[in-house]
């Protein structure tokens, strides 16, 4: 059974649905995950099918280029400033929600925790998490 995944902004102009089955989910201790977040990581279900997600309301957004290289294009409401979900240049199919923005966060099932590298010692991590110093595939 395919599982529904419903989310919004604070404030609820932003909302978002699919019931697409996530390609990756990770805690990401990036340097622009944590200026973004305000602590030590992001966090982010990903899917593979960007036109299967349902948006509505008017996300503003901003580019930023990642540790990787690549750029991020980072989606947020410009009524309460809540971040909602990021797009990638480099993979426009691709679609990743922060987790605590999902209706239902117990949702989220960490499988890794990517760019440790990066990490602080007062954010620790589940050590059961594989951990990369940088993105999987770099």
């Amino acid at each position: 059974m395919t599982r529904r995944y419903t989310g919004g902004c604070a404030c609820g102009a932003i909302r978002y649905e699919t019931s697409g089955e996530p390609i990756f989910e990770n805690h990401c201790q990036c340097l622009d995950c944590q200026k973004r977040s305000g602590t030590g990581h992001g966090s982010y279900v990903t899917f593979a099918q960007r036109a299967a997600a349902t948006i509505t309301g008017e996300a503003k957004t901003w580019r930023i280029k990642g540790d990787s290289g690549n750029e991020k294009i980072n989606a947020f409401c410009p009524t309460c400033g809540t971040p909602v979900y990021l797009t990638f240049a480099a993979m426009p199919d691709l679609i990743a929600v922060h987790a605590t923005s999902l209706d239902d966060p117990g949702q989220f099932q960490p499988q890794a925790l990517t760019y440790s590298i990066r990490g602080h010692a007062w954010d620790t991590m589940d050590p059961m998490l594989q951990a990369f110093e940088r993105m999987p595939h770099e």
